[in-house]
């Protein structure tokens, strides 16, 4: 089977056919996957009718399974959570603000698939930012402040009860099942500028929220640091923009890239699955 790869001739991405992702995959293929994952970053599957345990069984050729320990899965698959908004729904957009996935724990996921169930005519991109690009055209004295230094990554603005989906939350409305909990005030350390494990190539990793400040500086200076550096790593230049389908198939790296959720689509039901690829 040879994979056809369309790089998207953005920041970073491609589009990937050439593959039927509903029958199981042979070592060669994945493989290929995984180089092309590797080289754009984001990868986009079309035309896939999956069901969810082809979405498992994807999944599971990347890594084990990560750990979603905020959302609720869905009925009969707990590695699958959903994704999704309701039409008449008034709750704030679903991540629609810069991160790295789970980026707050101690070994945050390799990656993330989303698969596209129910997708409104308009609207609902996903934006993608290129940590690799950031760090290698970064300005020498941004880079010299973020040199050494270990970010303080946290859940709390978040999935704590009183953060952006905790308490107040619960009377918006919103579609999805998400569990606030006071674990979510847990803080860990993770170097800002890491080495890719299979790359070998250097990347800025999270940005200003599940970042809440670096150790060792003063919340102030922390703040100060983080608010210098969003500003770099958000630039139009680095970014890509991901359209949806309907049984499309989408894959990140979370170690190298940040993204975000747009808007866009109101009166229109939004669905798609998603699970995280767990750092090998």
């Amino acid at each position: 089977m040879t994979l056809e790869i369309i790089p998207s001739g953005q920041a970073c991405g491609a589009e990937i056919r050439g593959v039927d992702l509903t029958a199981p995959l042979d070592a060669e293929t994945i493989a290929d996957i995984r180089a092309a994952w590797l080289d754009y970053q984001v990868l986009s599957f079309p035309d896939q009718e999956m069901s969810d345990a082809d979405l498992e069984r994807f999944t599971l050729y990347f890594g084990p399974f990560g750990d979603d320990p905020f959302i609720a899965p869905i009925p009969g698959h707990e590695h699958i959570i959903a994704v999704q908004r309701a039409a008449d729904e008034t709750a704030p957009i679903f991540a629609e603000s810069w991160h790295t996935d789970w980026s707050f724990q101690p070994e945050p996921p390799s990656g993330t698939c989303l698969f596209g169930i129910t997708i409104p005519p308009q609207g609902g991109d996903t934006l993608f930012a290129n940590q690799y690009l950031v760090l290698e055209q970064m300005p020498a004295d941004l880079r010299g402040k973020l040199v050494g230094q270990k970010a303080i990554h946290s859940a709390k603005n978040a999935y704590a009860p009183g953060g952006m989906y905790g308490d107040s939350d619960k009377a918006n409305g919103r579609s999805m099942t998400i569990i606030a909990s006071p674990e979510a005030e847990a803080v860990h350390l993770h170097d800002i500028i890491r080495v890719h494990p299979e790359t070998g190539r250097e990347s800025i990793f999270g940005t200003a929220g599940y970042i809440t400040g670096f150790d060792g500086m003063t919340l102030e200076d922390g703040w100060e640091l983080l608010t210098e550096l969003y500003r770099w790593q958000t630039r139009p230049e680095f970014q890509y923009r991901q359209s949806w389908q309907e049984n499309m198939l989408v894959m990140w790296d979370n170690r190298c890239l940040l993204h975000m959720a747009t808007g866009g689509y109101p009166g229109h039901d939004r669905l798609l699955h998603r699970t995280t690829i767990g750092a090998a």
